[in-house]
């Protein structure tokens, strides 16, 4: 059995993952592997049993990170370890995620199957955004879910012009304007009213917030398209990059969005289903029971 370098990532913050983690720790290095922890969640849980890496360290060397938490915790990890292309394997501590889609029960059994070569590659795409000022860029970032355009709590309207491929689209009033990936499509763009779109499609979705005009509504594009967003008017604006980072905006800047030329790679246990993520999340009707009188395992 080929030995691997296992990378374990935590939500340290919740209460009692620190059992989570060491047991997970123990497992992997039992099964003969290299167990690193990434050097936040160490210092943390003032590990000292096992080496604390830093997100380059883990990117250059570890063959895949266990994402213990919810959907932030991995959005945050996988836009850090996106341009190092490493595989993630995410563990649910609480409710199902979209993301982190093993539940805590069944940690041992999936990752044995995972280190056993037994699992299913599942690429998410992400996108790149830059907010230019006055012909300067003032920052870049990566989102795996979206990027958010919106507007402060107690402001009045955005208003924005969109262009794709250098082409006008459309002036908006609205509280702000939702640019999603199909993996976003079933964060903030859903409550607003967005389509889901399948994590295998190629597109990009835009999603008005509460537009001042009916006759906005949501459209996907190719995943090909360039998005420039230019604020027109309103105050206290911001965008938003899968709501952890932010940065504020002024009248006449463009937040310009593409498809970035990097993608996150997810392991999932053998006979994985987006299908049965989204009944249990969205609570769909359930598949018709088993023999066993239960629901449909999760996989």
């Amino acid at each position: 059995m080929q030995k691997l370098t296992i990378a374990i990532v935590g939500k340290y913050q919740a209460e009692g993952i620190d059992r989570s983690l060491h047991e997970i720790a123990e497992f992997a290095a039992a099964a003969g592997h290299r167990v690193v922890f990434e050097a936040d969640t160490a210092r943390a849980l003032e590990e000292s049993d096992y080496p604390a890496w830093s997100i380059p360290e883990i990117g250059t060397g570890a063959d895949f990170a266990v994402v213990v938490g919810g959907d932030g915790t991995m959005l945050g990890i996988a836009r850090q370890l996106a341009p190092f292309n490493v595989p993630l394997v995410g563990i649910n501590q609480g409710r199902l995620g979209f993301m982190t889609d093993i539940v805590l029960e069944d940690k041992e059994r999936v990752l044995g199957e995972i280190l056993a070569g037994h699992y299913e590659v599942e690429e998410r795409s992400l996108l790149a955004a830059r907010v230019s000022r006055e012909g300067k860029t003032i920052i870049e970032a990566l989102a795996l879910n979206d990027v958010v355009v919106s507007r402060g709590a107690v402001a009045g309207m955005v208003e924005l012009t969109v262009d794709v491929d250098g082409r006008f689209m459309y002036s908006q009033r609205s509280d702000g304007l939702i640019v999603s990936t199909p993996t976003g499509s079933t964060a903030y763009a859903l409550s607003a009213a967005g389509p889901i779109l399948h994590p295998h499609l190629a597109g990009i979705v835009l999603v008005p917030i509460a537009p001042h005009s009916l006759s906005n509504r949501p459209i996907a594009l190719p995943d090909s398209s360039r998005i420039d967003i230019t604020v027109t008017g309103g105050r206290e604006l911001s965008v938003n990059f899968d709501m952890q980072s932010y940065t504020l905006l002024q009248r006449g800047d463009c937040v310009s969005v593409e498809r970035a030329p990097m993608s996150i790679r997810f392991l999932h246990p053998i006979g994985y289903s987006y299908f049965v993520t989204l009944r249990q999340k969205l609570h769909w009707n359930q598949h018709p029971l088993g023999t066993d009188g239960k629901p449909a395992p999760l996989y």
